[in-house]
């Protein structure tokens, strides 16, 4: 409970720099805490979404010294916001950053399966971004790094599912390769961004692909219930991440403008916060040993994420509206807190 509480912590603050970067009132002024927009992403991947993965996996390791990877990730991430503490904040980062490395070693020597090896490629990347931005590398140049953090961590969460769909020996292999060119694309945006993009767009199509064919959610979009519900999240996802690998695909080097807009938001918003919310009545109750019961309101948020991000890449990125994008990306945000407050309610009347 301590770390979900300062995840949240992590999250409120995000999604208040976020308001800020959309030009409208937020709780918290740039005026109070002047580095609060440069830490948008940083707190919104690594501070937030990443200290939940490495609260997930130190939970899985059952060893005490896993911990110390969700708690240096997101305290370093809060400690940011504060100037003096900044370059202490980006080295504790870092340094959570490796510890999650770290863990997936006993994880790999406990079970050596692909989608172990996935998901440890993922923290990989992690490492990378954070040893990208203690050496004082700009936040866009790191955002590849980041969103394969998210990409590969996810798809070896699914592949385990996936397994029940998959026929023959080499769809897992085929996975591992994909996750392994995406890393190498990474590289390649920083070294060649005209070549480095359109190979990122490659692998992120492949992933999207790899997913659509082979994740259970296609069987299960015909259950009810939670099932439908985790289904529907994960395959309005993975059509996000189409629509990214078109922009890296199509824009020449690196996006930017309306087209960064869309590339990232596509990812961290269409794929990212939707996995958050698939997962969030199955990975919650793993890690606080408490029952976090299905709800049909969840259907609400979700809707309402994906259709203001429609509306913030259509009408905002697409059409150059400065209207439609701050409409877009202040539902973006609400939705994420409607989400936190259904969860919480759901969670609240089934303890009462």
């Amino acid at each position: 409970m301590v770390f979900l509480a300062f995840g949240a912590a992590a999250l409120l603050t995000g999604l208040d720099a976020a308001l800020t970067l959309l030009r409208v009132p937020a709780p918290v002024a740039v005026t109070t805490v002047p580095d609060l927009p440069a830490t948008h992403g940083e707190l919104m991947t690594l501070g937030f979404v990443g200290t939940l993965i490495a609260l997930e996996r130190a939970v899985a390791l059952r060893r005490a010294w896993g911990y110390a990877a969700p708690a240096l990730l997101v305290l370093g991430s809060l400690a940011e916001l504060a100037p003096w503490a900044a370059p202490a904040g980006r080295a504790a980062v870092l340094t959570g950053a490796v510890v999650f490395v770290v863990v997936y070693v006993p994880l790999w020597r406990r079970q050596r399966d692909p989608a172990v090896l996935v998901q440890a490629l993922g923290a990989v990347a992690a490492a990378c971004a954070a040893g990208l931005l203690a050496g004082g590398v700009p936040t866009d140049p790191v955002v590849p790094w980041l969103a394969a953090f998210m990409l590969l961590t996810i798809g070896g969460e699914r592949l385990e599912l996936a397994r029940l769909r998959i026929r023959g020996n080499w769809p897992e292999p085929l996975l591992v390769a994909v996750s392994a060119s995406l890393l190498v694309a990474c590289a390649a945006t920083l070294l060649w961004p005209a070549v480095g993009y359109p190979i990122l767009g490659a692998a992120i199509l492949a992933l999207a692909v790899w997913l659509l064919r082979y994740d259970i959610a296609r069987a299960t979009l015909r259950s009810t219930g939670l099932p439908r519900f985790v289904a529907a999240c994960l395959l309005t996802g993975y059509a996000w991440l189409v629509v990214a690998s078109g922009v890296y695909l199509l824009v020449p080097g690196a996006p930017e403008g309306a087209a960064y807009d869309a590339a990232l938001h596509a990812v961290f918003v269409g794929f990212v916060m939707s996995m958050i919310m698939a997962h969030a009545p199955v990975i919650l109750p793993a890690v606080l040993r408490r029952p976090l019961p299905y709800s049909r309101a969840m259907w609400i948020p979700a809707a309402l994420l994906h259709a203001t991000l429609l509306v913030r890449l259509a009408v905002g990125d697409a059409r150059g509206s400065s209207l439609g994008w701050q409409i877009g990306g202040v539902g973006n945000v609400v939705a994420v807190l409607a989400f936190l407050a259904v969860a919480l309610v759901s969670g609240l009347r089934r303890r009462a």
